[in-house]
């Protein structure tokens, strides 16, 4: 079985000109060599495609695989997910992780604020404010948070995001504005617990693997998961499994939501509390990231104990029951 992977190598775009911050989404090359060597001793064939670029290419070429291991995040725009697989699917080459529409909707946190709240499940209140000159239609109870309304890695997230008054909000909209060059989201700020949810599988064959908990040490960026703790994990937070019934209201609400939205193969869903305590949806990464020591993901398998090989292997299987023939087999129909 010939098994493709699509990723965006950072070094290519820190080469381009792009900045870190620009890149910080994008993988090392430690990440594609892990998964590779995972998917080498699964038996499969595998083949370095890289990104949309290189794929549109291979495609006119001719060149085609029976399974894509896709974990391209795309550079630019809202439907900048999307792109590998919508050209995949226009091929009818089966990949792993979630559609196009998921990506996308997913990608926007607005959007999927908006749906999960239509689907009756808890979110903070919030708003759109795409340049300083709508700032009066800002109407929330203080304080609020604000950061980029699509973009990832808590890119843009900083302790200055939590905004105590109006003046507060106006700098640090002007500051994202011009720095993302797309709209912020502000909602209610969520002053309780954080969790996140990790998730394995499709519809109803989708479980969690564990809720970890993100505790913040005293030398960390104070009240928020902000891009420098992220970056900075190892001194300045502190990751625990979630085991009281408050961690598993978050657990089951974030799977609610995974396949609410109809998420696929594995992923996370980020949990706030609020004042009363009660789990409150921030928003989901249908298209996590998977080094094989840093990431979220990874870092939550192990407390569970599963490893990045078991994860890798479990996202796989989890892609192929969608191979054509599988569907059939799995009904039992002939």
């Amino acid at each position: 079985m010939k098994v493709g992977i699509t990723y965006d190598l950072r070094a290519d775009y820190l080469s381009q000109g792009y900045s870190e911050e620009e890149t910080a989404e994008f993988e090392g090359i430690e990440t594609i060599d892990a998964i590779d060597d995972v998917l080498r001793r699964l038996g499969y064939q595998t083949d370095r495609i890289g990104n949309v670029h290189n794929l549109i290419a291979r495609l006119a070429a001719g060149e085609r695989w029976d399974l894509v291991f896709n974990i391209a995040e795309g550079m630019h725009g809202y439907g900048r997910e999307a792109q590998v697989p919508a050209l995949l699917d226009a091929f009818r080459i089966p990949y792993t992780f979630s559609d196009p529409l998921v990506l996308t909707l997913a990608l926007h946190k607005a959007t999927a604020k908006q749906l999960v709240k239509s689907m009756g499940f808890p979110t903070a209140d919030f708003t759109i404010v795409n340049n300083e000159s709508e700032l009066d239609t800002v109407h929330l109870p203080w304080p609020v948070f604000v950061k980029p309304v699509a973009s990832g890695s808590s890119i843009g997230v900083s302790g200055s995001s939590k905004a105590e008054d109006k003046s507060e909000l106006a700098k640090v909209c002007r500051d994202l504005i011009g720095r993302f060059q797309q709209p912020v989201l502000v909602e209610r700020f969520l002053p309780g617990r954080e969790f996140t949810v990790g998730v394995v599988g499709t519809g109803d064959r989708a479980r969690s693997f564990g809720v970890m908990e993100i505790h913040l040490r005293e030398n960390a960026e104070p009240t928020v998961y902000s891009f420098s703790n992220k970056q900075n994990y190892k001194t300045r937070v502190s990751y625990r499994l979630g085991q009281d019934d408050v961690a598993l209201k978050a657990e089951q609400l974030g799977l609610c939501i995974w396949t609410g939205l109809g998420c696929r193969d594995a992923g996370r869903v980020d949990l706030r509390c609020d004042a009363a305590g009660e789990p409150n949806f921030l928003e989901i990464n249908p298209l996590a990231g998977l080094h094989p020591v840093d990431s979220d993901l990874v870092i939550m398998g192990g407390l569970r104990g599963m490893s990045h090989s078991d994860l890798i292997e479990s996202i796989v299987a989890s892609a192929c029951e969608r191979l054509p023939g599988r569907a059939k087999k799995s009904t039992g129909a002939a």
